[in-house]
């Protein structure tokens, strides 16, 4: 015999489920602060950085004492009290006072004015010798540690070469050769000065060439120029930006040398060692001829180190 069924109902245990809506999956929330382009990830990279740096108050002093000394340089046909080359044997050897600041020197001129456009010529050796070591270094360092060898060997004796003897005896070396002048000793001091650069831009693509990114780039068949240029690079610079901000001071004191010298601004250019060599016959009475162009080069040249730890402590992986 057939049972009758009997009809479902709702809430019975026997009965079956009711149906219902398809309910869609949810939808993974953006993440709060999370970038949407590249440019805005660039942009948070640099406000991070800009405010890392903010916080030290030795880098921001540094900062400061750098972006005052490139306004100075900008500035120095409004900043000048008088003109830097017009002599008045009629005040020479002035103490500071309200006519001339920082007084004057065996010819009448004004030290403050001369202090102020010898911060371009600085600026102008600085600025200089950075474009030229900083590519240069770089190139030299990412292709010996790219592709060693002999090639790492040869480029590798070359700076051995250059880093064993002093920075200012080798740039006196080339402004002998050269002839004493601002664009030689702008030369001679970047000879002297890109072998540091390379020596760590090699150490850093050595420690990169290995890497997964850098096989799966030459798996997808791109050249060594593409890598060394696209890929390796690039990661270098965070550390080569840092070297070269602390290799600032050097700069400064080697160039400050040469002026001292005489190999260097030839006169009546304002620059701040060749006023510490025309000065130095004075200074036991004009005290102000050798330590106000002394206390520009040590203020600026700490100012460039302060910075330049600021920058490596914001670069560094491990901070």
């Amino acid at each position: 015999m057939l049972t009758p069924t009997m009809p479902a109902v709702p809430g019975h245990p026997g009965a079956a489920p009711e149906p219902q809506d398809a309910v869609p999956p949810p939808v993974p929330a953006k993440a709060a602060g999370a970038p949407a382009t590249a440019g805005s990830a660039l942009r948070q990279s640099l406000r991070r950085a800009l405010h890392h740096l903010l916080l030290n108050p030795m880098t921001l002093v540094g900062m400061i004492v750098v972006l005052l000394l490139i306004a100075v340089a900008c500035g120095a046909p409004w900043i000048a009290t008088h003109d830097p080359l017009r002599q008045d044997l009629a005040a020479t050897l002035q103490p500071p006072g309200a006519a001339h600041w920082f007084g004057t020197d065996e010819y009448g001129r004004d030290t403050f004015s001369r202090l102020v456009y010898g911060a371009r010529t600085t600026l102008y050796i600085v600025g200089l010798v950075t474009i030229v070591v900083g590519p240069v270094g770089l190139a030299v360092g990412t292709a010996s540690g790219y592709f060693g060898g002999w090639v790492d060997a040869v480029f590798m004796r070359i700076t051995d070469i250059f880093i064993s003897f002093p920075s200012l005896v080798l740039a006196l070396a080339f402004v002998a050769a050269l002839g004493p002048g601002l664009e030689h000793a702008v030369i001679a001091i970047a000879l002297t000065a890109w072998p540091p650069i390379a020596r760590l831009a090699r150490a850093e693509t050595r420690s990169l060439r290995k890497a997964d990114f850098v096989a799966a780039v030459q798996l997808q068949g791109a050249s060594p120029l593409r890598i060394l240029v696209r890929h390796i690079a690039p990661l270098c610079l965070s550390s080569v930006l840092v070297r070269l901000t602390m290799n600032m001071a050097g700069i400064i004191l080697t160039a400050a040398g040469l002026g001292f010298l005489g190999l260097g601004a030839q006169p009546p250019s304002a620059e701040w060692g060749a006023m510490i060599s025309a000065g130095r016959r004075y200074m036991m009475e004009c005290w102000w001829l050798v330590a106000m162009p002394g206390a520009a080069i040590m203020v600026v040249s700490l100012a460039f180190n302060l910075l330049g730890d600021g920058l490596r402590d914001v670069f560094d992986p491990r901070s």
